[in-house]
């Protein structure tokens, strides 16, 4: 029974991260970008849904909230912190990648300045809302489900759902629409698409909006299971988001999925046998393991230039 509450837990966990590595995924499968900012736009996210709870809610001191119930403010907060989310991300495309792209800059100088993103996002919360942690308010009765000693809550289920329906809502975009065949496209080649007559910086808004809103999702579901909010928590899950792509094979949104509950797993795996402080050591060991098997990943394949 242990070992059933175990996978529970990694389902949980892999969700978050493949939520957030589907982000990583969208952008640099379109555009061949990593964007760095990613960790920290689910970071907004998560203060973001906080702020909305709050306002509906009337809690935490908000005398002029609209004193909603729970229920129908988790209603309300899920799409309008995935259409705010989605609108940072925008925000950062429009004033700090799109110039440099429009310039031909160089990659390496787009990634420092995704990294420069991140940072900004990270400190400019700081600054604004300073280093005290917010209480996430509780927007769903706790419901408790066990089987034969295995324990499952309604918002693990929730959260293991939302993963699995966003890849297939995703997987259905970016293969059966047209918008996702001018997203493949570009991926594939960039300067031939606006010969054809597709808007490529429409595409790569349409592209921003997608990732940051899962990213949106990510962290009021994340921010819902473990209530405690902080600038910098977007941090370390962002980068093992990232792995996790990497690992699956980056800009395939199947390895996104496998990648994130293949992490989800081997923490968890790592945390049963051996003690908590050995989890990121032994999981990302792992995940270099497969990396030299399989550079380009689990569902990556090698990309030829020609000239």
């Amino acid at each position: 029974m242990e070992f059933f509450q175990h996978v529970l837990n990694a389902l949980q966990f892999g969700s978050f991260y493949a939520l957030i590595a589907l982000g990583y995924t969208l952008v640099y499968g379109v555009l061949r970008l990593i964007n760095f900012a990613h960790g920290d736009i689910f970071m907004v996210g998560a203060y973001i849904a906080y702020f909305v709870a709050i306002m509906l809610l009337g809690a935490d001191g908000v005398a002029a909230g609209a004193g909603l119930s729970p229920g129908l403010t988790l209603a309300i907060t899920v799409p309008v912190t995935m259409i705010l989310t989605s609108l940072v991300g925008v925000t950062l495309e429009r004033t700090m990648y799109r110039p440099l792209r429009r310039k031909g800059a160089d990659r390496l100088y787009v990634v420092i300045t995704a990294l420069m993103a991140g940072l900004i996002l990270e400190n400019g919360n700081l600054a604004l809302l300073g280093a005290s942690r917010k209480s996430f308010p509780e927007l769903l009765q706790k419901v408790v489900w066990t089987f034969g000693g295995v324990s499952v809550t309604n918002l693990k289920v929730i959260v293991i759902v939302a993963a699995v329906v966003v890849f297939g809502l995703l997987q259905f975009i970016v293969t059966r629409t047209k918008i996702g065949m001018a997203m493949r496209g570009i991926s594939y080649d960039k300067f031939a698409i606006p010969l054809m007559g597709i808007p490529l910086d429409t595409i790569i808004v349409f592209t921003f909006i997608l990732g940051s809103s899962m990213a949106g999702l990510a962290g009021i579901l994340f921010a819902m299971s473990y209530p405690i909010l902080e600038p910098y928590m977007g941090a370390l899950i962002g980068w093992k988001a990232f792995i996790a792509a990497v690992v699956g094979g980056i800009g395939d949104i199947r390895g996104a999925i496998v990648g994130g509950f293949l992490l989800g797993f081997i923490e968890i795996g790592v945390v049963a046998v051996f003690p908590s402080t050995l989890r990121d050591l032994f999981a990302f060991s792992v995940l270099l393991g497969i990396l030299w098997l399989k550079p380009t990943g689990l569902f990556g394949v090698a990309k030829t230039t020609k000239i």
